[in-house]
């Protein structure tokens, strides 16, 4: 049995969710999301909120439910809140500025490396050494968190490139003499 997938999944206050076969749609204060939950799971909008339960008992089903559960609590709260993620330049002349909808970096590199960010996704940059993503999809925010931090990922030496806020670098210990 799944703990995650047995719990039903409140819907916030301002939030107005629908359930349409399969279909799970939700409006809030910065938009609006839906999303198609598979077959092998049942969708019930109740007074507690949205319930999902397996159709049967095969692995695959109960693999969906929880999974099928985690994604309407995402475009619950993407819907209300957002999500966010932060990065971080670490090096000697990198820098990040944004030209319209382009995010520029200089990482090292010959050339400076743009990246134009998808629709929905909202790119500011503070100081020229952190990045700051943000959007209602979850999934979007992070692939592009990932794809910019993929440009030049932290080495282990010295720990320099694109790493996200708080994460550790595990250092390697140079050559001996």
């Amino acid at each position: 049995m799944s703990r995650i997938g047995k719990k039903p999944v409140p819907v916030p206050k301002g939030v107005e969710a629908k359930v349409n076969g399969q279909t799970v749609s939700a409006k809030g204060s910065k938009g609006q999301m839906e999303f198609v939950v598979n077959e092998l799971c049942l969708v019930e909008l109740g007074d507690d909120g949205v319930q999902v339960t397996p159709v049967n008992k095969t692995k695959e089903a109960r693999s969906m439910w929880g999974m099928s559960r985690t994604r309407i609590a995402n475009i619950f709260e993407g819907v209300t809140e957002g999500f966010k993620k932060d990065l971080e330049l670490v090096g000697v002349g990198y820098r990040a500025q944004m030209k319209g909808k382009t995010l520029v970096l200089a990482l090292g590199y010959s050339h400076d490396v743009e990246y134009n960010a998808p629709d929905g996704i909202e790119i500011k940059v503070g100081k020229p050494t952190e990045i700051s993503i943000s959007g209602m999809d979850k999934q979007v925010v992070g692939e592009v968190a990932a794809k910019i931090r993929s440009f030049r990922p932290p080495e282990p030496y010295k720990g320099k490139g694109v790493k996200y806020a708080g994460e550790y670098i595990f250092r390697k210990e140079g050559k001996k003499k």
